[in-house]
């Protein structure tokens, strides 16, 4: 059965090729085009495959309004207006033709998260590889639709969708035209707690949606993405900031630099540790296998003697017959003179036919 498949920007990402590795720039350029550029200067030096930024304006994505809802009432952000956040948070759009050329420059992918229509419209003057819906925003199929009218591959994270929302985000993307889709497990938690991750959910994504399936990480440390690796996820995504401590919005939950690297060389490994079923000898083995245990000879036989328990031990190198011809071999007649400490060989045994 063939391995579900998508290609962005000429990478092709799937089970069958290393993890995908986004770093998610975010607000974390903290209203410094600068900042921007350093932060993907750094994910390319760490060996990342896609930049994405995030294209909103705080009008395009909530109301300027005073009641209640509107307001952020706990958690990280507990205190402000929606629209002050987003206000604060978002990348400007006439940055975007700079970022993109930057990216460009670097030699490293970059595409967005769009949250409205013309967001994508702009996206698409700037010739964006790839779409991402966030996790919010996955329960808005007019938009999915939009944006896989497109033709462009497509991502959607699925943090606080449950199966059928999942479903029925699919059902949009493929309605939209899309063809090169992928789905990312998520909690929609900033940072989230590794425990709430449940990774066995990935495989079961796989199985149930058959799609190129991925990890959008907001924990603390690498462990969690590098374990959805061994579990299947092609394609890994993590907040990434120059200064852990640098007070913007998503700071203190995502990754430096350094650790974007690690993130980087530690899920490739992971991924080619997995390799595939095989219970052969592998090529860093076949030099040692002359020091497993075999039968050797530790008293010496004249021609016709039976051999007993005291005559042979199973002992290292490898040159003798294997351990399980032991039983075998008690009780039957050497046919030449055999000199202790040498290998037990089957054809100078009675009974035995010569290899």
């Amino acid at each position: 059965m063939s391995q579900p498949e998508i290609s962005i920007a000429g990478r092709r990402i799937g089970p069958a090729h290393p993890p995908y590795v986004i770093a998610e720039l975010s607000a974390n350029h903290n209203g410094s085009l600068q900042a921007a550029f350093d932060i993907i200067d750094a994910a390319a030096h760490a060996g990342a495959d896609a930049v994405k930024i995030q294209t909103y304006t705080a009008d395009t994505i909530t109301l300027n309004s005073s009641r209640p809802e509107f307001w952020i009432s706990e958690g990280k952000w507990a205190g402000q207006s929606l629209y002050d956040l987003y206000q604060a948070a978002h990348t400007p759009w006439d940055w975007h033709p700079a970022l993109f050329a930057h990216a460009r420059a670097r030699g490293i992918a970059m595409f967005s998260s769009p949250f409205d229509t013309t967001a994508v419209d702009l996206l698409e003057d700037l010739n964006a590889p790839a779409y991402k819906i966030a996790s919010f925003e996955a329960v808005d199929t007019a938009l999915i639709r939009y944006a896989a009218s497109t033709g462009k591959p497509l991502i959607i994270s699925t943090g606080m969708a449950d199966a059928d929302e999942i479903a029925e985000a699919i059902a949009a993307a493929r309605d939209g035209g899309c063809r090169d889709l992928a789905i990312l497990h998520c909690v929609s938690g900033y940072p989230a707690p590794p425990g709430d991750y449940g990774l066995r959910t990935i495989p079961d994504m796989m199985a149930r949606f058959g799609l190129v399936t991925g990890l959008s990480d907001h924990t603390l440390d690498n462990t969690t993405a590098i374990a959805a690796v061994a579990l299947g996820a092609a394609i890994l995504e993590k907040h990434v900031t120059l200064d852990r401590n640098g007070g913007g919005p998503d700071d203190s939950f995502s990754l430096e630099p350094p650790e974007l690297a690690q993130l980087c060389t530690a899920a490739r490994t992971a991924w080619d540790a997995l390799g595939a079923v095989d219970y052969g000898r592998k090529s860093s083995e076949r030099g040692n296998a002359v020091f497993r245990r075999s039968l050797y000879f530790v008293q010496p036989l004249k021609a016709g003697d039976v051999i007993t328990a005291a005559h042979v031990r199973s002992v290292r190198p490898g040159f003798g017959a294997a351990p399980k011809h032991l039983d075998a071999i008690l009780g039957r007649r050497v046919l030449h003179d055999t000199p202790a400490e040498t290998p037990v060989l089957l054809e100078g045994i009675e009974g035995f036919a010569a290899p």
